[in-house]
C-alpha cells in the first residue's frame, strides 16, 4: 500500500498499488473500498499480469470492471494500447474516471461484449452496480435492463491485433474463446468459474490455447486465473 499522507487533491480517491479511484458511492462500497485499500483486490488476477504482460503488448480485456486491470498494466507494464470492452453501459464514465486519474492515454474503452456474430442483447441493470449481468437471476421478473451491443470478436481481434488477452469467463466467453483466432496472442489471463462453465467449459478453454501454441504458465496461475504463453 502507499504509505504516503495524502494530498487535499488525493482526498476524493482510494489508493491501491499506487494507482487512484475516485470514490463513487456507486462503486466505492465497503468491500471492494477495503480489497483496494489492502490491495487484495483482483490480487491473483494482479500477480498474473505482473508476471505475464510486457512494454508493448497490445492488450484486449473482455470485460473491463472498475478499471483496475486496464489500468494497471498501462502504468505498471507501458503496454502499447489496452482495449476494453464493457457491458455495463453505467461503468464507461467511471472506467474514464480512473483512467484520467491515472494518467492513462492509450486505453480505449467499448461499451459492448463480443460475440461470434453482430447484434444486440438484454444487459440487466442491478444495485449495486457491479451485480449487473448478462444473465437473469433465479426468481427474477422483468428487471431493468438495457440494450448492448455485440461486436464480431473475429472482426474486431484482426483490427486491433492483440498479443495478450485478459478475460473473465463467466458463461459465453467459454463458447466464445474456442472460436477465436488465437494464434497471434504471445499470452493470456483467464479468470475461470468452473462452478458455472463446468468440465466441458474448463476443458475448451485449454484446448484452445494449446491449438494456439499456448501452454499453461504454472508462474501466472493461481487457483481459479490461468495463465497461458507461448514462451516461458
Amino acid at each position: 500500500m502507499d504509505g504516503d499522507i495524502p494530498t487535499e487533491a488525493d482526498r476524493g480517491f482510494v489508493r491501491s498499488r499506487g494507482m487512484k479511484f475516485p470514490k463513487d458511492p456507486n462503486i466505492m462500497q465497503g468491500k471492494i473500498r477495503r480489497l483496494l485499500r489492502t490491495e487484495n483486490y483482483e490480487r491473483k488476477e494482479t500477480q498474473a499480469a505482473l508476471r505475464v504482460v510486457r512494454k508493448d503488448d497490445v492488450v484486449v480485456e473482455l470485460g473491463g470492471g472498475i478499471g483496475y486491470m486496464s489500468t494497471l498494466v498501462a502504468t505498471k507494464r507501458a503496454v502499447k494500447s489496452v482495449h476494453v470492452f464493457e457491458a455495463n453501459p453505467n461503468l464507461i464514465p467511471y472506467i474514464h474516471a480512473v483512467h484520467a486519474a491515472n494518467g492513462v492515454t492509450n486505453a480505449h474503452v467499448t461499451n459492448a461484449i463480443l460475440g461470434p456474430r453482430k447484434g444486440s442483447v438484454d444487459f440487466y441493470l442491478r444495485d449495486p452496480m457491479l451485480g449487473s449481468s448478462l444473465d437473469l437471476l433465479e426468481g427474477e421478473v422483468n428487471p431493468p435492463s438495457v440494450k448492448v451491443d455485440v461486436l464480431n470478436a473475429g472482426q474486431t481481434f484482426a483490427k486491433i491485433k492483440p498479443n495478450l488477452l485478459i478475460c473473465d469467463i463467466e458463461g459465453a466467453e467459454a463458447n466464445l474463446i474456442p472460436q477465436l483466432d488465437l494464434t497471434g496472442l504471445r499470452a493470456a489471463i483467464i479468470e475461470t468459474h468452473p462452478q458455472w462453465i463446468g468440465p466441458d467449459g474448463i476443458n475448451a478453454v485449454f484446448r484452445a490455447f494449446m491449438d494456439a501454441g499456448l501452454a499453461y504458465y504454472h508462474r501466472g496461475s493461481e487457483g481459479k486465473v490461468l495463465a497461458f504463453r507461448k514462451e516461458w
